[in-house]
């Protein structure tokens, strides 16, 4: 179970919200080998982009109720479902990002 959004992930997310909305980063370790740093800190030439836990992603889903099941996660606005066989991290990423692409946030 992932905790944050993957790189190829924040890349997205790093695009379509303002970076302030990330609580955290990914950096480079020097060695080709990004991690994920809790602390973002502005202007540090090693940072990569934004990362979002599920906690900053969570705040940008207004009036959403989630479900976890062994391996399902559906989570739902009043205009949007999703439903399927992932991580809870991955259906918070694509609820932001079709609330995104439909003007909803």
């Amino acid at each position: 179970m992932k905790s944050y959004t993957d790189i190829e992930q924040s890349r997205k997310l790093t695009e379509i919200l303002p970076i302030e909305s990330a609580d955290m980063s990914w950096v480079s370790n020097g060695l080709g080998k990004p991690f994920a740093r809790t602390i973002p800190i502005k202007g540090d030439p090693e940072e990569l982009c934004g990362c979002w836990s599920l906690a900053a992603l969570l705040k940008l889903i207004p009036n959403f109720n989630m479900y976890k099941r062994t391996i399902e996660c559906r989570i739902e606005t009043t205009n949007h479902l999703i439903d399927k066989a992932c991580d809870q991290i991955d259906a918070a990423f694509e609820m932001v990002c079709w609330l995104k692409e439909n003007n909803e946030i």
